[in-house]
């Protein structure tokens, strides 16, 4: 699992405390006297999987370097109703104003955490791997994509950059399977892998025939998978999309194929329940 860049994490924090404290928290501003020593946890409230603690703290020491985060769990970790996930020291003012921003960082990405452990968890000993999409909340995609390695799921390509991936559209309009393959092969200059989608059995023979990395697999059912990884054999690596959901995902897996992604991870996953405590100094 890759840590997310260090600027990566100081911008979003800065744009969402923009956001969020803009001019001034003044309801704390109001009601709290500056200096008042403050002692807080961050504790679960539901099962699941952490990740973003280095966000939730640069969170609050982006509000006030003097406040002190210990990760009382990892990222990746496992927690259960009452778990403390981190402790957090210092002025309750500035405590107070980083908590929701904090937390809205920490219960997203640890839900999708959550979220992918599931799939991971259900398709265990089939030999699939759960891969994320760029179904992303805007912005946040490393953020997104961080979590979703912590709960043990496979990042696929970051954005348009660094991976081919020809699908329906792009098919049509290069006018076909065979000519958008070619054409992506002679622009990659193999310098990045080739995928295509396939919603066909004919598309996937065609795909084969022409040779690309990865053929996706786009809204298929069991059958059909089946039928199409025996035609790909070992010719290329085949991954399924499209209708996956916790209840199909073994079926799937159990079809023989190498990955199944999932945009559900990030943008679908309900927010892991986590609070701040807070208690006087």
């Amino acid at each position: 699992m890759r840590d997310v860049p260090e600027a990566v994490v100081r911008e979003a924090v800065a744009r969402a405390l923009a956001e969020d404290v803009g001019a001034g928290d003044i309801t704390t501003e109001a009601v709290v006297d500056s200096g008042t020593p403050c002692r807080a946890e961050i504790v679960a409230k539901a099962e699941g999987v952490v990740a973003g603690l280095v966000v939730a703290e640069a969170t609050f020491r982006a509000v006030d370097p003097e406040v002190s985060f210990e990760h009382a769990v990892s990222d990746g970790g496992e927690v259960s109703p009452g778990t403390v996930v981190a402790r957090v020291a210092g002025e309750a003012a500035s405590i107070l104003t980083a908590e929701r921003t904090a937390l809205n960082f920490l219960q997203r990405m640890s839900g999708i955490a959550t979220l992918t452990a599931r799939y991971v968890k259900a398709v265990a000993g089939t030999g699939a791997r759960i891969l994320d999409t760029r179904k992303t909340a805007p912005g946040l995609r490393a953020l997104d994509k961080y979590a979703v390695a912590a709960g043990g799921g496979t990042n696929h390509r970051m954005g348009l950059f660094d991976a081919v991936l020809i699908k329906d559209n792009h098919i049509r309009a290069a006018g076909g399977i065979a000519e958008a393959i070619d054409r992506a092969r002679e622009a990659a200059g193999g310098s990045a892998e080739v995928e295509v989608e396939a919603q066909s059995l004919a598309q996937v023979e065609e795909a084969v025939a022409v040779g690309v990395d990865v053929i996706m697999l786009d809204n298929m059912g069991a059958e059909e998978i089946r039928a199409a990884v025996k035609l790909v054999g070992e010719r290329a690596r085949t991954e399924v999309s499209g209708g996956v959901s916790l209840d199909t995902v073994r079926e799937l897996a159990e079809c023989g194929v190498d990955y199944i992604s999932v945009g559900a991870l990030t943008h679908s996953a309900p927010a892991l329940d986590l609070s701040l405590e807070m208690g006087s100094d």
